[in-house]
């Protein structure tokens, strides 16, 4: 019997190519206009090999710093202090550029901006009892200006920028009555923008604190607990987010967001198998079956041996009632799980092990990986059969402008072309998927080491790690490459 021809399935007309980016990375503008502080304004730039500090000062006066993984001293209150530079208050700058980097996006073609909202934009404390209008007109403008250009914002609602005197104050997301003030920020944003965005993520990466299991090592019983509730009471959140969302706006369409720090199992020793399926599970599948299925998986309950983890059964019933439309993730790189002796290791976005014999990798040491966004691509969509959108790619990498202001950057083509590639076969092989944002897409703070001089962007911004420069927007090479991708719907590559 002669089988039927299948026609290649092309990525469809109404996909959505873009570009990604964060309030705290990309936005600046930290005090103005009413906003309060996140950690990130109290935070230190550092290096590959130096981590970012956080800046505090002690009841009786006295200053120091912390690296921004450990907690702070018994009675310190994170500070800005004088000294110091902290990349993130000023960033991109995009709170007063918005226009000129919207034009710029329009110029490129885009049909997504994926960015979020700041909530010490909205509540500044993050328990006032009326938000601060500054700051709604100010994303009110934002939408309205992508709108005039045809593009669809996708707004991340929670992108690691809880409140600082929320963290201070409550522990954050560590306390439940934090819940109840996310919601209400929701509330307000939901009503507020409820005609100007139609697509909405909760949390970011909201899998990192399980992920970095495998960076920091070995945890207290406490701290594993604390871990686990922290992340409940996140997932909690969001289900009610949902829940509320579609109740003001039934057009409202909700999704995760996952990083998907992906690994292979460096030998085929049961061993090696059992753990990088154990790493999957863990790092990545846990809070995606969450979002998606509404319950805690099956092998949560070897994650949770030993511990005490006991959720009210109304909770549960709630992240029933609050699962997503859509899956987004994030792709950088992908890792190698080994149980034996390692010879060269590496270490880089949330990684550290053995090195890929079978890759290259980038000057911060990340494992360049296109067939590993194809093989985590299929395995989402199969698992489960929601649309998905990649809303991180990129290579951070140094860009050297030339005297006549061009910047070549060949070698990010070069990376994204072979990713969208792998998209693309992907979408071949039967995956619905309709997005692709790589990150920073104009220039902005690097979240792992504070640098700009690690740039992801399109678009050149005219600062450098201490802050000197313009801000000037220059046009890198990859800026007319990714203009010709969008016009040809990814055919011209």
């Amino acid at each position: 019997m002669k089988m039927p021809v299948m026609e290649r399935n092309r990525i469809k007309k109404d996909f959505y190519w873009g570009g990604a980016t964060a309030a705290n990375q990309f936005e600046g503008g930290f005090i103005e206009g009413g906003k309060g502080l996140v950690k990130t304004d109290v935070m230190t730039g550092g290096s590959a090999k130096a981590p970012r500090m956080v800046t505090y000062v002690m009841p009786d006066g006295t200053t120091g710093t912390v690296s921004k993984y450990a907690p702070l001293p018994e009675g310190a209150r994170a500070a800005v202090l004088d000294g110091y530079y902290y990349p993130n208050q000023i960033a991109a700058d995009f709170y007063h550029h918005y226009k000129e980097d919207i034009a710029l996006m329009a110029e490129m073609g885009f049909r997504m901006f994926r960015m979020s909202i700041a909530w010490s934009r909205i509540f500044p404390k993050g328990i006032e009892e009326e938000p601060n209008q500054e700051g709604l007109d100010f994303y009110r403008n934002v939408f309205e200006e992508l709108r005039r250009h045809n593009i669809e914002p996708l707004v991340t609602i929670h992108h690691f920028d809880t409140p600082l005197y929320l963290e201070e104050e409550y522990g954050g997301f560590n306390n439940r009555k934090t819940i109840d003030l996310f919601i209400k920020y929701c509330d307000v944003i939901f009503h507020e923008y409820k005609d100007l965005v139609r697509y909405w993520l909760t949390f970011n990466e909201i899998n990192l604190p399980l992920a970095f299991k495998y960076v920091l090592g070995d945890q207290t019983k406490k701290q594993e607990e604390d871990t686990f509730y922290m992340m409940h009471n996140e997932y909690l959140a969001s289900a009610r987010a949902v829940k509320l969302g579609r109740s003001i706006n039934p057009d409202f369409k909700f999704g995760c967001m996952i990083a998907a720090v992906i690994s292979y199992p460096e030998t085929c020793d049961p061993k090696d198998i059992l753990m990088d399926r154990e790493r999957w599970e863990q790092g990545i599948f846990y809070s995606g079956d969450v979002h998606c299925f509404g319950e805690y998986p099956t092998y949560a309950k070897r994650m949770w041996k030993g511990l005490d983890i006991d959720f009210p059964e109304s909770d549960l019933k709630e992240l029933k009632e609050g699962t997503v439309d859509f899956y987004t993730f994030s792709y950088y790189n992908s890792s190698v799980t080994a149980t034996h002796p390692i010879g060269d290791s590496v270490e880089g976005n949330l990684t550290r092990g053995a090195k890929n014999p079978y890759l290259k990798y980038s000057d911060w040491g990340w494992g360049m990986d296109p067939d590993g966004l194809r093989y985590c691509l299929e395995v989402f969509y199969d698992r489960y059969k929601r649309p998905l959108m990649v809303v991180e790619n990129g290579l951070g990498a140094y860009d050297n402008v030339e005297a006549d202001g061009s910047i070549h950057d060949d070698y990010r083509i070069a990376y994204l072309k072979e990713h969208i590639e792998a998209l693309k076969e992907a979408i071949d092989n039967g995956v619905d998927c309709i997005a692709y944002t790589p990150w920073g897409c104009i220039d902005l703070v690097s979240a792992s080491t504070g640098e700009m001089r690690k740039r992801y962007g399109f678009v050149y911004v005219d600062i450098d790690d201490e802050g000197n420069g313009t801000l000037n927007r220059l046009k890198k090479n990859s800026f007319y490459w990714y203009k010709k991708v969008i016009e040809s719907n990814g055919e011209e590559l």
